[in-house]
């Protein structure tokens, strides 16, 4: 149990408070579903007082959620206490988050008061709280910017009142990693009863160091970490979930933590909370960015070929990926060529790889990055879709603000040309219902994913998509200076990829 670390998730509440992340219910309770799987120990629902809708999401997360502890936050009013108490009425496993600020400069200028009635309020917050639940977590507000001694004081007096889990937030990103593991170890060496409750951890990123402060109040005493998924929350985020956990998970053999994350979900965890929130997660993010497990340059890229731990200190299955990835640009070396090359079926000599390789450079320096279709190009096979059953002949598209968005498409299939017309909800949706009707088939667009391969107004767009039919799912991609035209060939082929 000295080991164990609790991982108390706030994103549906402190990340939720990112510009633009507001989530409704439904959403919420397929977040907290997702949170659930991952592992989590303890879900913060949100702020129930806040609002209507906020109450409501924490009821409906209450009732589904049998796993982890499910939090509501609250200020250390009694309205607010008895609002949680409510929200709470179904969970499982309840608890109230309550507290309020405790360094001198939200003493002095948020509640124009003094330490002393700041105490009693504290205190009394507590024991009230405690009237509805057993499980009473305190925060200490700005306790990053805090004096210690005060800070210590208060948390002495909170577990006395009943507390379970005393929070030492950063609020504010203000402390350096050792300033900030100083200042949980004073509390362990100088709150007598510290014993009787857990060390919690919440860190906000201001100064970029949220991660590394988290790590420290953990190695001086913390058991509770508080996270958000990708890292998201109010100004520059909080502490992410992801790096905490992978941190702990790699360097197990420097200290030896535990936690009930099953960090395959990881992966599938971020990817939900982006797209449902609307955030998009940094290419450069640690863990779950798009390059996390992408090598380009030539030297990184024979070191990981020839054994993925050269350059990969977590095995990229691990947090639920299925493998690295070899992007090909003008840093790339023979090996990857050749690597790439063999994954789409060419078998080549030195000789033949020298050769190629020249002309791969000098398309590399012209576009930033080559792609699979451009390695068909360079082997002499122009038209990469030779060995493709469907093929794009023509497309042509009506759309605008006073038409109905309209798409003409001709295919080759089997060699034979086929034509028709969809309408849709935009353009590109209208190339996919035309594209159906050609072939008398209905599939479901599962994924999209449009970006610029290159800059400027002539940019080459890429575009992404994954296609079910039926039990059947592929994922497709095609590039084209038109997005239309790049996402349908992307749509064909991927139906090309199920048929």
């Amino acid at each position: 149990m000295k080991n164990k670390i609790f991982v108390f998730d706030t994103t549906l509440r402190d990340g939720e408070q990112s510009p633009g992340a507001k989530l409704n219910t439904s959403q919420k309770v397929e977040l907290a579903r997702q949170l659930e799987k991952l592992g989590v120990d303890i879900i913060e629902a949100g702020f129930p007082i806040s609002s209507p809708g906020d109450f409501e999401s924490i009821v409906a997360v209450s009732k589904i959620v049998r796993n982890c502890t499910v939090c509501g936050l609250t200020r250390a009013i009694k309205e607010d206490i008895e609002c949680a108490a409510k929200a709470l009425k179904y969970a499982q496993s309840p608890r109230i988050h309550t507290g309020i600020g405790v360094s001198d400069v939200h003493i002095k200028y948020k509640f124009k008061s003094n330490r002393k009635d700041i105490l009693e309020r504290a205190i009394e917050a507590v024991r009230y709280a405690k009237k509805f639940v057993s499980d009473v977590e305190f925060y200490a507000e700005d306790a990053g910017r805090a004096d210690n001694k005060f800070l210590s004081e208060m948390i002495m007096k909170v577990i006395t009142a009943g507390a379970t889990v005393v929070n030492i937030p950063d609020t504010t990103g203000y402390c350096f990693p050792e300033e900030f593991g100083q200042k949980i170890k004073y509390i362990t060496k100088n709150v007598p009863n510290i014993d009787k409750a857990i060390i919690s951890v919440h860190c906000h990123n201001d100064l970029g160091v949220a991660t590394a402060n988290t790590l420290f109040g953990v190695f001086n005493g913390a058991r509770q970490v508080e996270v958000t998924m990708n890292g998201i929350g109010e100004r520059a985020g909080n502490t992410s979930l992801e790096e905490v956990i992978m941190a702990l998970y790699t360097r197990r053999d420097y200290l030896s933590y535990t936690t009930r994350i099953k960090t395959g979900e990881i992966y599938k965890t971020s990817q939900m909370v982006s797209q449902i929130m609307g955030i998009p997660v940094q290419p450069n993010k640690a863990i779950i960015g798009a390059n996390a497990f992408s090598h380009s340059s030539g030297i990184h890229q024979d070191g990981v070929l020839k054994r993925r731990e050269n350059y990969e200190i977590i095995d990229p299955r691990a947090v639920g990926l299925t493998s690295s990835k070899i992007i090909l640009t003008a840093r790339s070396g023979r090996a990857a060529l050749r690597h790439k090359l063999e994954k789409i079926g060419f078998d080549l000599t030195q000789d033949k790889l020298n050769s190629v390789y020249k002309e791969f450079l000098k398309l590399a320096d012209i576009k930033k990055e080559i792609y699979d279709e451009d390695l068909y190009y360079l082997m002499g096979q122009k038209d990469e879709t030779n060995h493709k059953k469907i093929k794009l002949v023509l497309i042509q598209t009506i759309s605008g603000n006073k038409n109905i968005p309209t798409s003409t498409v001709r295919l080759s299939v089997d060699g034979k040309n086929k034509e028709a017309t969809g309408t849709g909800d935009g353009p590109i949706d209208a190339s996919f219902n035309a594209i159906d009707t050609c072939l008398g088939q209905n599939h479901k667009l599962t994924q999209f994913l449009i970006q610029a391969a290159t800059i400027g107004s002539n940019a080459m767009a890429k575009v992404y998509v994954g296609v079910q039919n039926g039990k059947k799912e592929s994922f497709g991609s095609g590039i084209h200076t038109d997005t239309i035209v790049a996402a349908a060939m992307a749509y064909i082929d991927a139906v090309n990829k199920i048929h």
